[in-house]
């Protein structure tokens, strides 16, 4: 999944100015303790990333 395609389905699940909020400041443990800005830095695929933003926001199959 590229980067684009991985912040345009944040954008359209949590809204434009949650998205990034979102994405700087929630740490989650399935990305090793880390936020989606520092699991992508960090070189997470960000369709794995995607994936557990989906398992732990119970983002819903369509939109996945």
């Amino acid at each position: 999944m590229r980067l684009t395609v991985f912040w345009q389905r944040m954008v359209d699940h949590f809204g434009p100015a949650y998205a990034d909020s979102f994405a700087r400041d929630h740490v989650m443990t399935q990305l090793g303790g880390r936020t989606v800005h520092e699991a992508l830095d960090a070189g997470w695929d960000a369709k794995d990333v995607w994936r557990v933003v989906c398992d732990t926001m119970g983002v819903p199959p369509e939109r996945r």
